[in-house]
C-alpha cells in the first residue's frame, strides 16, 4: 500500500521524542429514548495525531523544524515520524524477536505477507518499517524475505508451507503530515524561542 506525497525521510528524532499525543478513534454516540445510547464505529481503526509545538524552545531547534516544514511544503508531503511510546513489535524498550506479530500462515504458494501489529483483536497496518530491523520466522525458524520499506510488503524467499505459521519483529515509523500550513513562531530572550501549535496527523492508506 502506498501513500501519495510522500517524502521518505524521517522528522528530527530530538523533537519527535519531546511530542504529545496519540490514537484517535471516530465514534458515534446516539441517545436513545430509553435513556442508554447506541455507538457505531465511524472509523475502522485508529487514527494517530501530535504535537511538536511544546518541544520546540532553542533557536537551532526552531531553525530545524522551520527548515523542515518547508522541505515538506506544509501539508503537501508526508514523512516519517518516530512515536517514542510506540515503535516496535515487541513491548516499549524491548529487544525486536522474529516472533512478536503474526502475520499470516502459509498455504504452500504465497509469498507476500504484510506487516502489521495486534492491539488486542485490532490489527494495525505497518506501513513505514525500519529497514535492517526486520526478522521474519516462519514456524519459529528465521527465514530469508525481501522487505519493501515504503509499504511494509515482504516477499519470502520461499513459500511457508500449508498451515506454518509466518511471523515477524521490527522496528517501524509512523506515517504522517503536518495538519498546518502555517507556523506561528516567535523569539524570546537569550537565545530562545517557541512556535504555538504544530500539529502532525497520521495517513492512512
Amino acid at each position: 500500500m502506498s501513500l501519495a506525497n510522500f517524502h521518505e525521510v524521517s522528522f528530527p528524532l530530538p523533537l519527535a521524542l519531546a511530542a504529545s499525543g496519540g490514537p484517535e478513534r471516530r465514534t458515534e454516540v446516539v441517545p436513545l429514548a430509553s435513556g442508554g445510547e447506541a455507538r457505531n464505529a465511524v472509523w475502522a481503526g485508529s487514527r494517530r495525531r501530535w504535537d511538536v509545538g511544546s518541544a520546540v524552545t532553542r533557536l537551532d531547534a526552531l531553525q530545524a523544524l522551520v527548515t523542515f516544514f518547508e522541505a515538506r511544503g506544509g501539508r503537501l508531503h508526508g514523512f516519517r515520524f518516530r512515536d517514542a511510546l510506540d515503535d516496535r513489535s515487541c513491548a516499549p524498550g524491548g529487544v525486536v524477536s522474529g516472533m512478536d506479530q503474526v502475520l499470516g500462515t502459509g498455504d504452500g504458494t504465497t509469498r507476500f505477507f504484510a506487516l502489521r501489529k495486534a492491539y488486542g483483536a485490532y490489527w494495525r497496518p505497518i506501513l513505514k518499517p525500519v529497514e535492517g530491523t526486520v526478522i521474519v520466522a516462519v514456524d519459529g525458524a528465521v527465514v530469508g524475505a525481501e522487505l519493501d520499506a515504503t509499504t511494509g510488503m515482504l516477499m519470502l524467499d520461499a513459500a511457508p508451507g500449508e498451515g506454518a505459521v509466518v511471523t515477524a519483529g521490527f522496528r517501524f515509523d509512523c506515517p504522517v503530515r503536518f495538519d498546518v500550513d502555517r507556523l506561528d513562531v516567535s523569539l524570546e530572550a537569550f537565545g530562545a524561542g517557541r512556535v504555538v501549535g504544530v500539529p502532525l496527523v497520521e495517513l492512512v492508506g
